[in-house]
């Protein structure tokens, strides 16, 4: 299939073009023609599947098919995401693929000065993107208005949830005209969620494109058994001695991401941390350094890493294990994308077998363990409870399958 069989615009056909992207991905085929179409659109895609162009696309083509024009301090279609970098990325692909379209975009979060962002909402606007605590700011201060709006795209709604935005979410809902389109994407279908669809869609079109809490089949997985006092050392050791560059490391508090950081700065390895507590300016910086591989290792927890979109980021590592098992899928999703091959490497301490055990279960797979010389733990990581699920070719007493390949499989 291609973008033209999608019935998209001419104007949109020569920059996908121009960006290099010929063939539609899945959740791209599954989701255009029917938001095209002005259906309703539930739909479950993971970070690095295309979904914010399976969106971007056909927003971009509804509105500049309609003759209505926004109005002063108003917006004709809305984006919610949860974090500043998410929304960032989705401003970053509408200005990219609406080029030569005669519509105009903004971006507002929290984290900067708000009375830029008024001043510019002034002119009115076709597409907002925006985070809910930002948006509700504005809308107190009667900066922006929802009387016009005709397309809404919850981003993300599953971290939403997550974050507890569920409150603001709601309200924003209350506030919007009942005629409109609704379209929302999510990593997993959970039942919060599948509440939520109702209160926000008329009779969505469903579409589904990765099995939920599958690995992303060309993503090498593994575990390094070490010490909690050990980690950062370890960690060290494995970049200078496997002359690893440009590393996502995840760390599952603030303070933590930057006592890592401090101590990768200290051994020579170039390193920035992105958390909550840091500036909006501070993080953008920090990412944007990354990219331009001027640092070599980004430290983040769950929630600031949350909308990070690098297509070439070869490695992850998770100093910490996530305390939820989905995220650990969500981590790792951020390697291995665009067809490209990817490595996750997660440093275990005997305290978080329980964890360990837990992602095991959920990805139904046994994740292979690597000793390092010098760095063997004092107590092993006691996940020999795990057992895969029996089907036809394999029964309840089989031993689990154990990852002897250097590539993983996804989980059918």
């Amino acid at each position: 299939m291609s973008f033209e069989s999608l019935q998209l615009i001419p104007s949109l056909l020569t920059i996908l073009d121009k960006q290099g992207y010929t063939t539609p991905t899945p959740i791209q085929e599954k989701a255009i023609t029917p938001i095209l179409e002005g259906k309703d659109v539930m739909a479950a895609a993971q970070t690095g599947t295309g979904k914010t162009a399976a969106f971007s696309l056909p927003m971009l083509q509804l509105l500049s098919n309609s003759k209505q024009q926004a109005k002063a301090n108003h917006t004709r279609a809305l984006v919610l995401t949860p974090t500043r970098e998410l929304a960032a990325q989705v401003a970053e692909s509408v200005s990219v693929y609406g080029q030569g379209l005669d519509l105009k975009y903004n971006l507002v979060f929290g984290g900067v000065k708000i009375n830029p962002q008024m001043m510019k909402l002034r002119k009115g606007t076709d597409i907002l993107i925006a985070t809910p605590g930002r948006l509700l700011d504005l809308f107190q201060q009667n900066a922006i208005k929802f009387n016009q709006i005709e397309m809404l795209v919850l981003d993300e709604a599953d971290r939403m949830l997550d974050m507890g935005f569920i409150k603001d979410v709601k309200k924003i809902l209350s506030l919007l005209p009942k005629n409109r389109q609704s379209l929302l994407f999510s990593a997993t279908f959970s039942e919060e969620i599948r509440t939520l669809a109702r209160t926000l869609l008329k009779e969505p079109v469903e579409v589904s494109v990765t099995p939920p809490n599958t690995t992303v089949e060309i993503i090498e997985q593994h575990v390094y058994p070490v010490d909690k006092t050990k980690k950062t050392a370890l960690l060290t050791h494995l970049i200078k001695t496997e002359n690893w560059f440009q590393l996502l490391v995840f760390c599952r508090t603030k303070h933590g991401a930057n006592r890592v950081t401090k101590s990768l700065n200290k051994q020579g390895i170039s390193a920035a941390a992105i958390h909550g507590n840091k500036s909006q300016n501070v993080r953008t910086r920090a990412l944007a350094d990354f990219k331009d591989k001027s640092i070599q290792v980004l430290v983040a927890t769950d929630i600031a890493a949350r909308g990070i979109d690098i297509t070439d980021l070869p490695y992850v590592i998770n100093y910490d294990l996530p305390h939820v098992a989905e995220d650990y899928v969500h981590r790792i999703g951020r390697t291995g994308r665009a067809g490209k091959a990817g490595k996750a490497m997660s440093l275990v301490c005997a305290e978080e077998s329980k964890q360990l055990l837990g992602i095991e279960r959920l990805i139904n797979m046994k994740i292979e363990q690597q000793i390092i010389p010098g760095f063997k733990p004092i107590e092993p990581l006691l996940t020999k409870n795990f057992k895969q699920p029996a089907s036809k070719n394999n029964s309840a007493n089989n031993k689990p399958r154990r990852n002897r390949s250097t590539r993983n499989r996804a989980v059918k």
